[in-house]
C-alpha cells in the first residue's frame, strides 16, 4: 500500500516498448557468448532454410537459432543428440516472450549423454543377435485381428484405424499405455507380452500383427522406445511386429529389432493391410482371364484332337507288322534258350576250374601284408606332422608376444605424443581467443566514440536549435514557413512547440528543389540545395 503512490509518476511503457528495452538489455549485456550443451529437437532445416532447436544441459535448456544463409556457411551441421560448442549472440524473441541465441558457428564437443546410453545400448544388443535379418518374421498377408500398442487418447490410433478402414477393415485391439514418461516402458512391453499370452481360440482373439505406435518428439519424448526392456520384449515376441515411432527422421532401438519400420503409423496401417478394392479388380481380371484361357485350351485341344484322329491309321494295319514279328521271335525262342543255357555252363564251368582253396588264402596273405605296411605308414606320418606343427605353433607363440609388447609401446608412445600436442593446440587456442577479445573490444570504444562525435545533439548542446515541420522534416529557410504553420523546436534539454507569426506576410521564395535561374549577363552554376533530412535518424 505505501509502494502505490510513489509509483504513480513512474514513466508507462507499452508492451512493444518493455519488449525493445529487454531485446537492448540482453544483446548489449552479452552480446556474443559460447555455449555448450547438448542439441534436441533437431528436425532438420525449416522450409524457409532456418534451423530451429534447443541446446540443454542436466538442468536447463536455452531455444537456439540458425538463420539460412549461416546454416549454409557451416561445415558442421548441427544433428540430434551432439554436444556441441556454439557461437552466437543473445537476443530475445518479443511474439512469445522468450530468450534465445542466434548461432553464427558451430564446433562438436562431442557425443550427447543420451545419444552416447544409446548407441551404447545399440552395440550391446547388436552383440547379442537381436537385430540379425534371421531373427524377422514375415508379416501376414492379411491378418484377421491386429493389435496395437499405444495411447487411446492421441490421434497416432485414429490415423491408424481411419487408414484400416479406408484400405481393408479388420479387428482392431487396442491395448491402452503410456508412450512418454516414468512407467510408460514398462507399460508398452508388457502389452506387448501380454498380446503374445493370449491363447489361440480363446475368448479374446489373439492378433495375427502388433503395432507399436507414437507420434513425434524429440529424443526425450521418445526415450520409452530406447529402454533394454521394450527392445527385448518386441524381440520375444512371436506374433510379427511393425515398428512405428516417430516420423520418419525419428530412429529408436525398437526400429531395429522390430520385424519392420514404418516411417509414420499411417504407414504402419498401409503395411499391415491391402487394399481391398484392388484385390476385388485384381481377383476379377484374374478370374476372366482363367475362364478366358481355359476356354481357348479346350478349344484348341478339341481341334488337335480332331487332326489327330483323322491322320491316324487303323488298328489292324498298326498291328500287322509287330503280329508278324511276334510270330516270327516266338518261333525262334526254345533255340535262343538252349544257346544261352549251353553258352553259361561253359562260363560257369571255366570259372570254378580257376577258383581254388590256395589261390584264395594267397590272395588274403597279399591282402594282409598290404593292409599292415600302409598302417605303419600313417602312423608315422602322424606322428611327424604334429611334431612340425608343435614347433610351428611354439614359433608363433614366441613371435606373438613379442609383437604384442612392441605394439603395446608403440600405442604408448603415441598416446604421449598426441597428449602433447593436444596441449600446445589448447594453449594457443587460449592466447588466440585473448587477442580477438582485445581487438573487438578496442572495436567497440572506437565505434562509441565515433558515433558521440557525429551526433547532431553536441550541435545542440552548443546553443543552436532544430526546427522541424508538423510532418517532422526539418525547416531549413524561412521562406519554407507559412502564417500560422505549427513548429517544433528542439533543444538540448528538450522540445518546444511553436506557431509561425500569422501578422507576417508569407516570403515568396523558390522552393528548395528547384535550382535559380541564370542571370542573362554572366552565367552562374546552379546553387546545390540540399534534401530535407530527419537530423534525428542520421544513423
Amino acid at each position: 500500500m505505501t509502494a502505490a503512490p510513489n509509483l504513480l509518476n513512474a514513466p508507462e511503457f507499452t508492451v512493444s516498448e518493455l519488449s525493445s528495452a529487454l531485446k537492448r538489455t540482453v544483446e548489449d549485456r552479452f552480446g556474443h557468448v559460447r555455449v555448450r550443451g547438448e542439441i534436441s529437437g533437431f528436425r532438420g532445416p525449416h522450409s524457409s532454410g532456418h534451423c530451429y532447436f534447443a541446446l540443454k544441459d542436466e538442468t536447463a535448456k536455452i531455444e537456439a537459432v540458425i538463420w539460412k544463409f549461416a546454416h549454409a556457411r557451416m561445415r558442421f551441421k548441427p544433428q540430434e543428440g551432439l554436444e556441441v560448442i556454439a557461437t552466437g549472440k543473445l537476443t530475445t524473441y518479443p511474439n512469445s516472450s522468450k530468450y534465445q541465441i542466434v548461432i553464427e558457428s558451430l564446433e562438436p564437443a562431442g557425443v550427447g549423454a543420451l545419444m552416447a546410453l544409446m548407441e551404447e545400448r545399440k552395440k550391446k544388443l547388436a552383440a547379442e543377435g537381436l537385430f540379425d535379418e534371421a531373427r524377422k518374421q514375415l508379416l501376414p498377408w492379411l491378418p484377421e485381428v491386429i493389435g496395437v500398442v499405444t495411447s487411446p487418447t492421441g490421434a497416432v490410433i485414429r490415423d491408424i484405424l481411419h487408414r484400416l478402414e479406408d484400405r481393408f477393415p479388420r479387428r482392431v485391439l487396442v491395448w491402452p499405455v503410456k508412450v512418454q514418461g516414468d512407467g510408460s516402458a514398462e507399460q508398452v512391453a508388457a502389452a506387448i507380452r501380454g498380446f503374445n499370452a493370449l491363447p489361440e481360440g480363446g475368448r479374446l482373439p489373439r492378433p495375427d500383427l502388433l503395432i507399436v505406435a507414437r507420434g513425434g518428439g524429440s529424443l526425450e519424448d521418445l526415450w520409452s522406445f530406447n529402454e533394454e526392456i521394450v527392445v527385448r520384449a518386441a524381440a520375444e515376441s512371436h506374433i510379427p511386429l511393425i515398428s512405428a515411432v516417430g516420423h520418419e527422421t525419428d530412429i529408436t532401438l525398437i526400429d531395429f529389432v522390430a520385424d519392420k519400420r514404418a516411417p509414420t503409423p499411417t504407414a504402419a496401417a498401409e503395411m499391415a493391410v491391402p487394399v481391398r478394392s484392388e484385390l476385388f479388380v485384381e481377383i476379377t481380371a484374374l478370374a476372366r482371364r482363367v475362364m478366358v484361357c481355359w476356354q481357348r485350351g479346350q478349344e484348341a485341344r478339341r481341334n488337335e484332337l480332331r487332326a489327330a484322329a483323322r491322320a491316324l491309321p487303323a488298328a489292324s494295319e498298326l498291328l500287322a507288322i509287330p503280329r508278324q514279328r511276334l510270330d516270327h521271335l516266338g518261333a525262334a525262342l526254345p533255340r535262343g534258350l538252349k544257346a544261352n543255357t549251353h553258352a553259361h555252363f561253359r562260363r560257369f564251368a571255366t570259372s570254378s576250374a580257376r577258383l581254388t582253396i590256395g589261390v584264395l588264402r594267397g590272395q588274403v596273405a597279399h591282402a594282409r601284408q598290404r593292409l599292415t605296411v600302409c598302417g605303419e605308414r600313417i602312423d608315422l606320418s602322424a606322428r611327424s606332422l604334429l611334431r612340425s606343427r608343435r614347433e610351428r605353433f611354439a614359433g608363433l607363440e614366441i613371435r606373438l608376444k613379442a609383437s604384442k609388447l612392441a605394439n603395446a609401446q608403440a600405442q604408448r608412445n603415441a598416446i604421449a605424443r598426441d597428449l602433447e600436442r593436444t596441449h600446445r593446440l589448447a594453449e594457443r587456442a587460449r592466447r588466440a581467443l585473448t587477442t580477438v577479445m582485445q581487438r573487438l573490444e578496442a572495436r567497440v570504444v572506437h565505434s562509441g566514440q565515433l558515433l558521440s562525435a557525429l551526433s547532431y545533439r553536441g550541435v545542440l548542446e552548443r546553443g543552436f536549435a532544430l526546427v522541424r515541420d508538423e510532418r517532422g522534416h526539418a525547416v531549413h529557410s524561412a521562406a519554407a514557413v507559412g502564417p500560422g504553420a505549427n513548429l517544433s523546436i528542439e533543444f538540448a534539454d528538450g522540445r518546444v512547440a511553436a506557431t509561425a507569426d500569422a501578422d507576417r506576410a508569407p516570403a515568396t521564395a523558390v522552393p528548395a528543389s528547384e535550382p535559380k535561374a541564370p542571370r542573362e549577363t554572366k552565367p552562374a552554376a546552379p546553387k546545390r540545395t540540399a534534401k530535407p533530412v530527419d537530423q534525428g535518424s542520421l544513423f
